[in-house]
């Protein structure tokens, strides 16, 4: 059986996991994947392949919390890396990167704001894929 690949990526309050092999996945596997971020109080994406899960944990954290359930999975860490580190210049998030943002956040923007960093929206929904 196929295990799960899930590729971790930390922000500043919180975390996303895209899960690379998604479509290889038994229907049991993906409901599995789907209770464990339920429990967290997490959103699943089908869309992105992704879940995020508003809490702040490092990888080492992340693998073993994996570890300890029935999620038979492989884990990678997968830090996002830019040269350029834009910052958010409104709202709730003032002053945060735009690669620290929730996903759920970004994907809030993309629908709402309209303002002169949409560029730095865009490019940053881009970088991952949402």
């Amino acid at each position: 059986m196929i295990k799960p690949l899930f590729v971790f990526t930390a922000f500043s309050n919180s975390f996303r996991v895209k899960v690379k092999n998604l479509e290889s996945l038994s229907v049991a596997q993906i409901q599995d994947i789907q209770e464990f971020v339920s429990k967290r109080k997490g959103v699943f994406d089908f869309a992105t392949y992704s879940f995020i899960i508003q809490k702040k944990i490092e990888f080492g954290e992340f693998v073993k919390t994996i570890e300890l359930t029935s999620l038979n999975a492989l884990s990678m860490d997968d830090p996002i890396v830019s040269q350029v580190k834009p910052r958010v210049d409104f709202g709730q998030y003032k002053g945060m990167l735009y690669a620290e943002l929730p996903d759920s956040y970004l994907l809030w923007l993309k629908e709402n704001y309209s303002g002169a960093q949409k560029n730095i929206l865009k490019e940053e929904l881009r970088k991952r894929r949402l």
